[in-house]
């Protein structure tokens, strides 16, 4: 059951998205394993991981739905925080996840998520490395956490079976207030999640 005064807030923080619905992204990401550090699909091997933030749009001028990447990321730089789940002492990047800080909602909205399409299996029989998409989550939560919000986080699904998902494998709760498959993690739920992904978050930035 979603808590009350979370969802009051989530209610206040609505304005922005009914002036710009350009903010919404949905989310697809599948929670394949929990591992606390990336899973060599091939070997079993378990790889150390990272955090960076993406500045520039130069940088992200790759990331696009051309390649596999779901949307234009170096769009998303106005208006949103760029993180990178890389392997440890590289730019070899896994995944990325675009968020806003939402002090109305005392939460960080996921605005976009997207695993590398080498690990995603909706794009690829033999993908490289497994736990991703969990990394991602947690990434959220840690910034939620910095920003004082107490791992709180939203965001909104692609469809009814990846909100069944995120409840089932993640603990989020199912809000419906903007989107029919909008979710939430609570503090709860995101506390269990930060416990079981270990990555390291660096002042690096590109």
């Amino acid at each position: 059951m979603v808590d009350n005064c979370f969802y009051l807030r989530l209610l206040v923080s609505l304005h922005r998205f009914m002036a710009d619905y350009s903010h919404i992204g949905t989310i697809s990401v599948r929670i394949d394993d929990f591992t606390p550090c990336l899973k060599s699909a091939s070997t079993g091997e378990l790889v150390d991981t990272e955090v960076i933030r993406i500045r520039r749009k130069s940088f992200l001028s790759s990331y696009n739905i051309r390649n596999g990447w779901y949307t234009n990321w170096a769009s998303l730089v106005d208006n949103a925080e760029i993180y990178a789940l890389v392997v440890k002492g590289t730019v070899d990047i896994q995944g990325l996840v675009a968020l806003q800080r939402d002090p109305d909602a005392k939460a960080v909205y996921i605005q976009w998520m997207c695993t590398a399409p080498w690990n995603n299996k909706e794009k690829t029989e033999t993908p490289r490395y497994e736990g991703v998409g969990g990394h991602l989550f947690a990434i959220s939560g840690s910034i939620s956490e910095e920003a004082g919000f107490d791992g709180y986080v939203f965001g909104f699904a692609s469809n009814k079976e990846v909100l069944a998902h995120y409840i089932e494998k993640l603990g989020a709760i199912h809000i419906g207030i903007l989107h029919p498959y909008q979710f939430a993690i609570e503090a709860d739920a995101m506390k269990k999640i930060l416990e079981t992904y270990t990555f390291e978050q660096t002042d690096e930035e590109v």
